[in-house]
C-alpha cells in the first residue's frame, strides 16, 4: 500500500504486508545398502525458530553398524556482514562392518561451534573449535589366534588394542583398556569454493574444499588435513565429462600416537568403486581387518549421458568410469615388507553404473571390474582385496 508523506507531495510511504511460508519440516526415511544394510532415518527442523531467523535441526539415524543423533542451530546472520555461526552436539556409536574384523564398539560424544566467513557468491571459509571424547568397548569375542608364538584376541584389531592401552587375560582375551576414553579439542578450517551449474545434476564448473584439523588439546594431539577437486566438462548436450580428485595427510604431533579411529579410508561408491566399502589399505595382521591409513589418494573419472531411451531427462543417466588411489600408512614393527607392498600399492577398477534423482534421493548403482587389485598370498600371508563388483545407494554422490 501506498501513503503520501506530510509535506513531500513528490513521495509516498511503502508499506509491504509480508506472509510467511511454512518454515518446519519433517523427515522419514528408509534405506539400504549393501554396505550398512536397512538404515532408518528422521529429522525434524526450522529454518525460522521462535520467528528469530534462524535455523535449528535434530536427526536420528540408525543402521546395523551405525548409530547417531545430533542437534544444531544456526544462525545465519551473526553479524551484518552475513558471518554465520553453527552449533551442534552430536553422539554416535559404530562397529566394523564386517564381523571377521571384530566386535568393538567406539562411542563418540561431543560439540563444536563453527562460523563461516562468506569471501565472494562463490567462496567461504570456515573456523570452528569442538569438544569430543571416545569411548572404546573391545566386545566379547572371546576368540583367539597364536602369530608367532603371541596369542591375539580376533575380536580387537591390534592398533586398537595398543592405542585404548587394552590388556589381555592369561588366555589372551582382551580383559580391559587403560585408555579405554579419550578427550580431545579439535580446531578446525576449512575453505570451499562451489561455481557448478547444479549441486545434483552438475554439467560444468569446478568444486573444490580443502580442511585442516588440529587436536590442540586433550589426550589427542595431530593434524589432519585433506582437499577435493572436482570439475565437470559439457562435451555436448548429451556428454559430460567429469573428474574428482582427493588428497589426504595426516601425522602425530608433540610426541603422542595417532588417533588410528581418525584414519582416512577408502573402497565403495564415492571412493574406488569394486572394492568393499573401507576395505583398502593397511590390514591388521590377524583379523585382515581395514584400519584406515594417514595418507591418501584418490582419482575418479566419469562419462554420462542421459538413458538410452529418456530423452533429454538429466535426472536418469548412464556413466562409465575409472577409479584409482589407495591409503597408506607407515610400516609397523609386526608387518614384513611384502605385507606392507601389497597393502600400499595403488587399486583401480572400471565399470558402468546408473544415476538417478528417484523421489527417495540420488540413487546411484555401479557394476565395477577390479583392474588393479591384491589376490590371496598364503606364501607371505597377505589376504585377497575385498572385491564387490555391484554396488548400490541412496543418497551418495560423485
Amino acid at each position: 500500500e501506498t501513503q503520501e508523506v506530510a509535506g513531500s507531495p513528490d513521495q509516498v510511504d511503502l508499506t509491504v504486508e509480508v506472509k510467511e511460508k511454512p518454515t518446519g519440516s519433517l523427515q522419514l526415511g528408509a534405506g539400504y545398502s549393501n554396505t550398512d544394510k536397512v538404515s532408518l532415518t528422521f529429522g525434524v527442523t526450522q529454518e525460522n525458530v521462535f520467528g528469530s531467523g534462524n535455523y535449528l535441526g535434530l536427526s536420528v539415524s540408525t543402521s546395523s553398524y551405525n548409530k547417531s543423533i545430533s542437534l544444531t542451530a544456526t544462525d545465519p546472520y551473526f553479524t551484518q556482514d552475513g558471518i554465520s555461526r553453527t552449533a551442534s552436539v552430536y553422539y554416535t556409536t559404530s562397529r566394523p562392518y564386517y564381523e571377521v574384523d571384530g566386535n568393538y564398539k567406539l562411542e563418540h560424544v561431543g560439540g563444536s561451534i563453527k562460523f563461516g566467513v562468506p569471501f565472494s557468491e562463490v567462496d567461504r571459509v570456515y573456523f570452528g573449535v569442538g569438544l569430543e571424547k571416545y569411548r572404546f568397548d573391545p566386545g566379547s569375542n572371546g576368540t583367539t589366534t597364536t602369530v608367532d608364538g603371541t596369542t591375539y584376541d580376533t575380536g580387537v584389531p591390534q592398533a586398537y588394542s595398543d592405542y585404548f592401552g587394552c590388556v589381555r587375560n592369561s588366555s589372551g582375551v582382551v580383559s580391559n583398556c587403560a585408555n579405554a576414553e579419550v578427550w580431545g579439542v579439535p580446531l578446525t578450517v576449512g575453505w570451499s569454493r562451489d561455481d557448478r551449474d547444479s549441486a545434483l545434476i552438475p554439467t560444468k564448473g569446478r568444486l573444490q574444499s580443502a580442511n585442516l584439523e588440529v587436536g590442540a588439546g586433550g589426550d589427542m594431539r595431530y593434524l589432519k588435513t585433506d582437499y577435493q577437486y572436482q570439475q565437470y566438462f559439457p562435451i555436448n548436450k548429451q556428454y559430460t565429462l567429469a573428474i574428482n580428485g582427493q588428497l589426504g595427510y595426516a601425522k602425530a604431533l608433540a610426541g603422542q600416537t595417532y588417533p588410528v579411529f581418525k584414519n582416512f579410508y577408502a573402497g565403495g561408491l564415492g571412493s574406488i568403486r569394486g572394492f568393499e566399502s573401507n576395505s583398502l589399505g593397511p590390514q591388521d595382521n590377524v583379523t585382515d581387518g581395514a584400519l584406515g591409513g594417514t595418507k591418501k589418494a584418490i582419482f575418479n573419472m566419469e562419462l554420462s549421458t542421459p538413458f538410452p531411451g529418456a530423452g533429454n531427462d538429466k535426472t536418469l543417466r548412464l556413466y562409465t568410469f575409472f577409479d584409482a588411489g589407495n591409503v597408506f600408512a607407515e610400516r609397523t614393527s609386526t608387518q614384513t615388507n611384502a605385507q606392507w607392498d601389497a597393502q600400499n600399492k595403488l587399486r583401480a577398477s572400471v565399470g558402468l553404473g546408473i544415476s538417478w534423482i528417484s523421489p527417495l534421493g540420488p540413487l546411484r548403482l555401479a557394476y565395477a571390474v577390479p583392474i588393479k587389485y591384491q589376490k590371496l598370498d598364503e606364501a607371505n600371508n597377505i589376504a585377497a582385496d575385498r572385491t564387490q563388483r555391484f554396488q548400490f545407494q541412496i543418497g551418495t554422490s560423485f
